[in-house]
């Protein structure tokens, strides 16, 4: 009896071992399957840097300091407009009319130091403000009548665009003050201008959404509405200031461009809207992936930059670029699918 008690322990034992190891094996798999999934982003970034680099026919140019200089001011613009629409998404919501609210707001920044004579500061501040209402609008059409947010904002987009070309009446606004165009286009520190005002951002909003009530009340909505306003929180209002946050950076965005360029056109928002958006679903795939996240946008933002940069330098031609964010928004919403899936599997 002894002996039989004595074996079957034994087997139970061996079982219990073998399960472990089994559990220890499943987990080593994860950490290098969440590894892969974290950084996966960044390592591909890395390796199309080092083909464009060592390439014949981008490596005299690619990582020159003019270049990498032009290709951070120009992304600074992109990765202000991702980084708001990330915002309503992480509410679960779409804003498709950030690049039409970077479009108004180039204008109106424009038109007021032109013809109305405002300095600077106050266009800027003016033209943000504008955008800021914009979202505003937006948020609280969305958040109180609780209507599809893409439809509300793709509707927006359009609405802008007829008022931007009836506001500019189909001209380019020139003559921007210098101090405009030496914000835009000079450096400190080596480092192009908006690119500070990109870093100074980037710590305000992933203050903001990491480590304030109003970012992870967000969170808890874009997880579940419902079970949100069950616990109560007021899901109305936060919806409607995500959108405000939404549109007053894309209205900053939109000072900036002006600033980069020098001029303002109906043309030149809308063009914004899918590199951003690649952006910022590409940047839910990275560092916490299956959630956005402004680190991983701005992981994102560089990826798209890098690629379109390198692209230009072999020569692709025009319709390159837009073709290249087209597939990276359907990769990148695809993945943060398969990501999805895996996860709420594994909590099964």
């Amino acid at each position: 009896m002894s002996d039989t008690s004595t074996g079957a322990e034994s087997v139970a034992a061996t079982a219990r071992g073998a399960t472990a190891e089994r559990h220890r094996r499943t987990a080593r798999a994860l950490s290098r399957g969440e590894l892969g999934e974290r950084y996966g982003l960044v390592a591909l970034l890395v390796a199309v840097t080092l083909v464009f680099a060592v390439s014949p026919e981008t490596s005299a140019n690619f990582l020159s300091a003019s270049n990498i200089r032009t290709l951070l001011g120009n992304q600074a613009v992109t990765a202000i407009l991702a980084l708001a629409a990330i915002v309503p998404l992480v509410a679960g919501e779409f804003d498709v009319s950030i690049g039409a609210t970077l479009g108004l707001s180039s204008m109106v920044a424009a038109k007021l130091m032109t013809e109305q004579g405002l300095p600077p500061v106050a266009a800027a501040a003016a033209a943000t403000a504008v955008g800021a209402t914009v979202g505003a609008v937006v948020g609280i059409i969305v958040g109180y009548l609780r209507v599809s947010s893409f439809v509300i904002s793709l509707g927006m987009a359009t609405l802008l665009g007829g008022v931007v070309t009836w506001y500019a009446k189909g001209l380019t606004v020139v003559g921007i003050p210098q101090p405009v165009l030496d914000f835009g286009n000079r450096n400190t520190l080596g480092v192009p201008r908006p690119v500070w005002l990109l870093v100074l951002t980037v710590l305000l909003l992933a203050y903001l959404l990491r480590y304030t009530i109003f970012g992870r009340t967000l969170l808890a909505i874009g997880v579940s509405r419902r079970a949100a306003e069950l616990v109560g929180i007021n899901s109305n209002i936060r919806i409607a200031l995500a959108f405000l946050v939404s549109g007053t950076l894309a209205g900053a965005a939109g000072v900036v461009q002006l600033a980069r360029t020098g001029s303002a056109s109906a043309q030149v928002g809308p063009g914004f809207t899918l590199a951003a958006l690649a952006a910022a679903f590409l940047g839910a795939t990275a560092i916490t992936p299956g959630r956005f996240n402004v680190l991983g946008t701005l992981v994102g933002v560089v990826f798209v930059g890098v690629t379109v940069n390198g692209l230009t330098l072999m020569g692709a031609a025009d319709w390159v670029e837009p073709v290249f964010n087209g597939t990276a928004v359907i990769a990148a919403v695809s993945l943060s699918a398969i990501v999805a899936r895996r996860k709420a599997r594994l909590a099964a």
